[in-house]
Order: structure tokens, then C-alpha cells, then sequence
């Protein structure tokens, strides 16, 4: 027992000499207010909104958590942990982000929870990996805000699916143009008084022209994606209903001939994430809008979206693969890293950091 206990005192012995000070990792601090994260949290928010295909963007609003830690044989790990919130911009609007609107709370604000790991290299961030969450805000605090504010309704409740029929339908009807088809409902809520159902959903042109449509089911959808986002109250009366729709077309999407293995071709849209700069104004974005309503009419039968009341960013955004880590430290795992300095021992206690930055907007 005495000859393990000193080899056990003989390897401790040893491993100090072999690591002096100063040769070790170094770990650089950094709080979540610090321009530096903040600018890793904007890519970072950047590539989320270009990996969704459905929904709404997000917008920054939080810094939770950030850990630096080096990367061999270069660059820096960026972990973060941030909190976002739901803008009024879908998915497929080319609105720049700093165009967007945060959705209100009065309007059942939706947030995100987002852990992200970026590479900094040669002063440019790259992201590695995402896990996404996000959750509508609870009824009891829109209550709180609002009493008489409506609550977000079930995608596939019937009345929603009716209302986004019915509103689709008045705008085909006075449409000049494309036969649209709907894409997706993506937001919808349901008012007491007067009884009506607020509905926003999106839309893709076909081949055919509105007007000339007989049977909607021979349309197909353009190669070349255009789509449009439509926001529609549908009110209920005496003897029938008024839908009132406006929709807002947006620029063509391009298709990019990607290679594939057997050397063809294939036509892919293509989707470009935002920059993090400044971007010009929404208003010189070339679109379209038309003003529908009220009109009376009748729906067509479509299949309900899942039974949920938004489109959740742990299944909206598409999938991140895994990520290196020279270290062996498992991704997201929450440890406090400690300043190293050459020549200086480090300090036992861990480094407090002025963490969580600052609410850009407001805490759900």
C-alpha cells in the first residue's frame, strides 16, 4: 500500500515539472457585453435565419453565456448562448434582418434559445454547430400586458385552415397575375369580438394564370420560386363572412444548376444568408402588394399543418453536423474557463464574468 501511495505522489511530482507555467492553454475572458461576442452572436443569429425554411426570422435580444477557448493549431472556439425573439418577417422574405420588426408582446411574443460553437479564424467567425429551441410566451403574461389580446391558435385548428383557404381564394379571384398556392400557414389567432380568426400564411406562384384556372390541381409551382406572404382576418356574420387579405409578392428566386454524381445537373433555389452589416431599406426592395376585402367566398379542402401553434426553431432549422474539438471537451459543456498568463499560476477560484449581457428588447 506505501509503495502505491508513492508512486501515486511520484507521478504528481512528475506531471508538475512536466507542464511549467505559462506553456498551458490560454483562455481569453470576455463578458457577453463585449463587442467582440456580441459580433459572434450576430453571425451567429445570421445563419440560423438562412438555415430556416420555415416561420419567422429571429432576432438577437440576448447574450446569455460566451466562453473562448484556443483552438490548435489555430483560431478560437466561440461558445455562446443566446436568446432571440420572433420578428414579423418570414422566412422567405428578403427583408434584411435589420429591417425586421420584433414581434410584440401584446401580439404573443415568441423566443428563442439558441447554443451555438463559431471558429474565429484569421479574424473571420464561421459556425459550427447550432441547437435550437424556441416557445411562445405563456398566457397568463400576454394576459398580464393585455387582457382582450388573443392568444396563438393551433396551425391546423379548422377554422384557421378555412380562413387562409378562403383568404388565398379572394386573392386569386382578384389577382391579374399567377395562380398562387399555399406554402405554409404560419401564424394564426382567434378573436372573440367580433369573432374572427387573424391568419398569416405563405404563398408560391404556379404556371397557371389566375384567371384561366379550372382545375388548381394541373398548377405547378415556377422552377424559379417566387413567393409571396399574405395576412388575412376572416369575420364572421350573419349568413356568411367578410375576408379581408393583403399580400406581399417577393423577387424571384434564381436556380443554381448544382453538379450531382452521375455528372447531370439539378436546379436548386438558392437562399443567401444576410449579412451582418447595415442593409438598404426595406422600401427599395422591388415588391409587390395587393389589397383584398372584404369579400365573401368560398374555401377549398387542403391538408392541416401539424397540431402546433408555431413552427418551432428545434425542428425549423435544419440540421448542424457535429463539431471538432482539439480539446476533448464535449460541445456546450458549461465550464468556467480560467485566465492563463505565461509565468503566473493560475488563481483556484473561478473568473466571475459580468453574464447575462444586456435585453436588446424584452425578457419573456
Amino acid at each position: 500500500m506505501k509503495a502505491l501511495v508513492l508512486l501515486f505522489c511520484l507521478a504528481q511530482l512528475w506531471g508538475c515539472h512536466s507542464f511549467p507555467h505559462g506553456l498551458g492553454p490560454v483562455y481569453r475572458e470576455l463578458t457577453c457585453d463585449d463587442p467582440e461576442t456580441e459580433q459572434a452572436a450576430l453571425v451567429a443569429v445570421d445563419y440560423i435565419n438562412s438555415q430556416l425554411r420555415q416561420g419567422y426570422k429571429h432576432a438577437l435580444n440576448q447574450i446569455d453565456k460566451v466562453k473562448v477557448s484556443p483552438r490548435q493549431p489555430t483560431g478560437e472556439w466561440f461558445d455562446l448562448e443566446i436568446d432571440t425573439l420572433e420578428t414579423t418577417c418570414h422566412v422567405l422574405d428578403p427583408t434584411p434582418l435589420a429591417n425586421c420588426s420584433v414581434r410584440l408582446l401584446t401580439e404573443h411574443a415568441v423566443e428563442g434559445d439558441c447554443n451555438v460553437r463559431l471558429l474565429k479564424q484569421d479574424g473571420q467567425f464561421s459556425v459550427q454547430a447550432v441547437r435550437c429551441k424556441s416557445s411562445p410566451d405563456s398566457a397568463e403574461d400576454v394576459r398580464k400586458v393585455c387582457l382582450d389580446c388573443p392568444l396563438l391558435a393551433p396551425l391546423n385548428d379548422t377554422r384557421v385552415v378555412h380562413a387562409a383557404e378562403a383568404a388565398l381564394a379572394a386573392f386569386n379571384a382578384q389577382s391579374n397575375g399567377a395562380y398562387y398556392q399555399l406554402v405554409e400557414i404560419s401564424r394564426a389567432q382567434l378573436v372573440l369580438l367580433p369573432v374572427s380568426v387573424r391568419v398569416e400564411f405563405a404563398v408560391a406562384a404556379t404556371d397557371c394564370v389566375a384567371k384561366e384556372v379550372i382545375d388548381p390541381a394541373k398548377c405547378n409551382l415556377l422552377a424559379e420560386k417566387q413567393y409571396g406572404f399574405c395576412k388575412a382576418t376572416l369575420t364572421v356574420k350573419v349568413g356568411g363572412e367578410d375576408v379581408a387579405v393583403t399580400c406581399t409578392l417577393f423577387q424571384t428566386q434564381p436556380v443554381v444548376l448544382q453538379p450531382q454524381p452521375d455528372g447531370t445537373k439539378v436546379g436548386v433555389p438558392t437562399i443567401v444568408a444576410e449579412p451582418a452589416v447595415p442593409s438598404p431599406p426595406a422600401a427599395s426592395l422591388p415588391v409587390a402588394a395587393l389589397v383584398v376585402g372584404p369579400v365573401v367566398v368560398a374555401a377549398q379542402q387542403l391538408p392541416p399543418p401539424g397540431h402546433r401553434a408555431h413552427y418551432d426553431l428545434r425542428h425549423a432549422l435544419t440540421g448542424v453536423g457535429s463539431v471538432e474539438s482539439a480539446s476533448g471537451e464535449a460541445f456546450f459543456v458549461d465550464k468556467t474557463p480560467r485566465v492563463v498568463q505565461p509565468g503566473i499560476a493560475a488563481s483556484a477560484s473561478p473568473v466571475v464574468r459580468p453574464c447575462p449581457g444586456r435585453i436588446r428588447y424584452f425578457k419573456i
